[in-house]
């Protein structure tokens, strides 16, 4: 019986794949299956898994974006453990056996993820304070930027039943928006050894594409904040961000004489307001 679904997600990243699929094949202990999703890759991803990886799983699907691919991914997985892990990042071995140890020692926990190794063009570094994981009730250390890395992370099934899965509207942070509807109403378990090497720095990254980051977690801050779903002191806070990142991008927006865009933060944070006014 499959313990836990290893989900990947890909699009024209062969080489980088092949060295995520050998860090999933390395793992022992628990019995995953491996899926990779590949959202409409032209790169020969199809010949190179079924040639070299014919254990993994493997789907296509014209492109959508990883939101859409993830959960492609969550809609066939057969486990009851959901693990991700992005085609340009890697894992160490015992990585899923560390991550079902945490969970038979704390089955009051439905989430966890483990630290991670930086590399950014070919070079560790070390994640600034702001990046810094932390465990439990982590919802306000998650207001600000994502401090859970997909690839870290494993989660029980049931999570996605209760809370619902990616945003396929948001093409950017759509792993931000995720965590923070898991945070406001679960606790996050954590690992303290780096079982993920993640890398960066390489062109195609959705940072690269979307350089404005801070107009999709806007976004999913009024979702949040509008779902009532957050307790009193949650929403204060989430306001409290919400406001700042909007005046930010707001000014930025405004300098480079994008008024559009100024426009429609304002008028999300008076849908906000209306909300919160007749709640």
């Amino acid at each position: 019986m499959v313990e836990i679904s290893v989900i990947i997600p890909t699009h024209n990243r062969k080489e980088f794949l092949k060295r995520a699929l050998r860090s999933v094949r390395a793992q022992k202990g628990p019995v995953f299956e491996t899926l990779v999703i590949d959202d409409g890759s032209t790169d020969g991803t199809a010949a190179m898994v079924e040639k070299e990886f014919p254990e993994a799983r493997y789907f296509y699907f014209e492109n959508q974006g990883p939101a859409a691919a993830r959960n492609r991914g969550i809609e066939r997985a057969e486990g009851e453990w959901i693990a991700f892990l992005d085609s340009d990042d890697e894992w160490k071995p015992g990585k899923l056996r560390a991550q079902k140890d945490f969970f038979k020692e704390h089955p009051d926990y439905e989430i966890c993820q483990t630290e991670e190794i930086w590399i950014r063009n070919g070079r560790r570094v070390n994640p600034m304070l702001k990046h810094s994981k932390k465990s439990g009730r982590i919802f306000e250390a998650c207001l600000p930027l994502c401090i859970i890395s997909p690839s870290a992370a494993m989660m029980h099934r049931r999570v996605f039943e209760e809370i619902g899965s990616f945003d396929e509207s948001l093409p950017a942070c759509e792993d931000y928006d995720l965590w923070l509807r898991i945070t406001a109403a679960k606790p996050v378990g954590l690992i303290e050894t780096p079982f993920v090497i993640k890398y960066g720095g390489h062109t195609d990254q959705r940072s690269h594409a979307f350089p404005a980051m801070d107009r999709f977690r806007i976004v999913s801050l009024v979702k949040i904040l509008k779902s009532g779903v957050l307790n009193a002191e949650q929403a204060q806070r989430t306001r409290s961000i919400l406001l700042s990142k909007a005046e930010i991008y707001c000014a930025g927006a405004a300098k480079r004489g994008k008024q559009d865009e100024v426009l429609k933060i304002q008028t999300l944070l008076q849908s906000v307001h209306e909300t919160l006014q007749t709640a």
